[in-house]
């Protein structure tokens, strides 16, 4: 009787088991998404589109942390921290190619998939690289609205984030190569400064460009701070109408700049597209999908199929215009 009663609660037990292994919820893909630096409206719509990836792949957990100010001393802390906590993956906006490159090279040897995207990493800190756009397209679009804006002739100037921003210098060297085609001859840029990502800082750069530049005809700003801090400097110095501001930037953010005519037309694309693509292609590096490697692609949900090239850049598409007719709209969104 007492070995019946021993072997009914070995079944008990191993069925109790049983029951709470079909209860254990699997375990999330865990992504962080580290940004240069917490509210900036361009990288809360990332989040937005990262948050919308995850829904859609059920079991993922998105991470989103950042430094307070943009520099890579902040970023590097974040991801010693994310190391520890054994996250799966980091996707990042680097600020700071080569700062990086130790950190994440450790993040990597610990088993987390590294991809940059927006401002991207050296190719031996990370995966893959996602660019929102092809560099020659965002250059060329922002000089070209700049030449549209002021009639095709006059003294241009370009407020960047920092000096240091792999993708802002790659842009703004397209520029330089494009000012020096034939269509664009009579533009001439006066003057390239920098705002590190900050309102104030990019708000005193633009004031400066203004008052040095008594002839500047527009302002470039290929950053979503430095467009929005330059737009407002123009209207603060009652220069609307005689000097135009273009670049990246957010229409939420710009909607009002537009109306008040500081601003003509401005691009940026669809940051929710380019943190919800960003997320994909984690969780396509942490499952091991055959192709989601250098040479190969990833899928990306409702963007589909994103090549990879022999370097691991990949590139999303070309940046969209945004004026009177269509700012609102788009305001609403993002």
């Amino acid at each position: 009787m007492k070995l019946k009663k021993l072997v009914f609660a070995a079944v008990a037990a191993s069925l109790l088991v049983g029951v709470a292994g079909c209860n254990k919820q699997p375990e999330k893909v865990r992504i962080a998404m580290v940004v240069k630096s917490l509210g900036n409206g361009f990288f809360d719509a990332a989040h937005a589109g990262a948050d919308e990836a995850a829904k859609e792949l059920k079991d993922v957990e998105i991470i989103y942390t950042g430094p307070t100010t943009p520099n890579a001393e902040g970023q590097i802390e974040i991801i010693n921290s994310l190391i520890s906590q054994k996250v799966n993956a980091i996707v990042i906006s680097a600020n700071d190619p080569n700062a990086l490159v130790p950190i994440t090279k450790k993040a990597m040897q610990r088993g987390i998939k590294v991809i940059s995207f927006d401002s991207g990493l050296a190719q031996e800190g990370r995966l893959m690289q996602l660019n929102p756009s092809n560099a020659g397209l965002i250059g060329l679009k922002q000089i070209q609205m700049a030449s549209d804006a002021i009639g095709g002739a006059g003294e241009i100037a370009i407020l960047s984030a920092s000096a240091q921003a792999t993708n802002q210098n790659i842009w703004i060297n397209v520029m330089k190569e494009q000012l020096a085609k034939p269509e664009f001859a009579k533009l001439k840029l006066v003057a390239t400064v920098y705002g590190d990502d900050q309102s104030d800082k990019s708000y005193r750069e633009a004031i400066g460009l203004l008052r040095s530049n008594p002839n500047l005809k527009a302002i470039i700003a290929p950053t979503t701070v430095g467009i929005n801090a330059a737009s407002k400097a123009v209207v603060d110095e009652n220069l609307v109408g005689k000097v135009y501001v273009t670049g990246l930037g957010l229409p939420s953010e710009m909607a009002g700049h537009v109306k008040s005519g500081a601003v003509r037309e401005f691009a940026i694309w669809n940051p929710i597209d380019l943190g919800y693509a960003a997320t994909y292609a984690a969780y396509q590096f942490v499952k091991g999908a055959p192709e989601a490697k250098a040479g190969g692609n990833v899928s990306a949900g409702r963007m589909g199929t994103i090549a990879i090239d022999a370097t691991g850049e990949a590139a999303m598409g070309a940046p969209f215009t945004y004026n009177k007719e269509n700012v609102d709209k788009f305001a609403k969104i993002f």
